[in-house]
């Protein structure tokens, strides 16, 4: 990965308001690739005192974002599917990894997995972006 591009999504990540608001953690960011952490909180809690299914997505959409935006080009969503399979534990470390299973010049198709910190699988998605032929406006 070209390490302009690396630095620039590392820094830009870190000042995202709505990133901060769900303590969301880049934790790897490789060519079509990302690894994000958030820890389950008591302020993401659904009525039922279990994981809200929005805040389970942010985490998945952060890790979608990064892989996906990762070539130095613009890329905006299209699609998400996400199936809900578990909900964690009252302050389990969450983590999405997205992996790129495909691109094109126009489109990129991701799988993206969130689990908890003993590898049982909450959520997985299959998503799809539109890449832009522009840079990154942050470079």
């Amino acid at each position: 990965m070209d390490e302009k591009v690396r630095n620039a999504i590392l820094k830009q990540i870190e000042k995202e308001p709505f990133g901060k608001k769900f303590g969301l953690k880049l934790k790897d960011v490789r060519k079509g690739y990302a690894k994000v952490e958030m820890l389950f909180t008591q302020d993401m809690e659904n009525m039922f005192g279990m994981a809200h299914g929005g805040a389970i997505f942010s985490l998945i959409d952060a890790a979608f974002e990064v892989a996906s935006n990762s070539h130095g080009t613009m890329a905006v969503a299209l699609n998400m599917n996400i199936n809900y399979l578990a909900s964690p534990e009252k302050g389990a470390l969450l983590t999405a990894e997205a992996r790129e299973i495909n691109k094109t010049k126009k489109t990129a198709a991701y799988e993206i997995h969130a689990t908890d910190e003993s590898g049982k699988l909450l959520a997985s998605c299959q998503a799809l972006v539109y890449r832009l032929e522009k840079p990154l406006p942050f470079l």
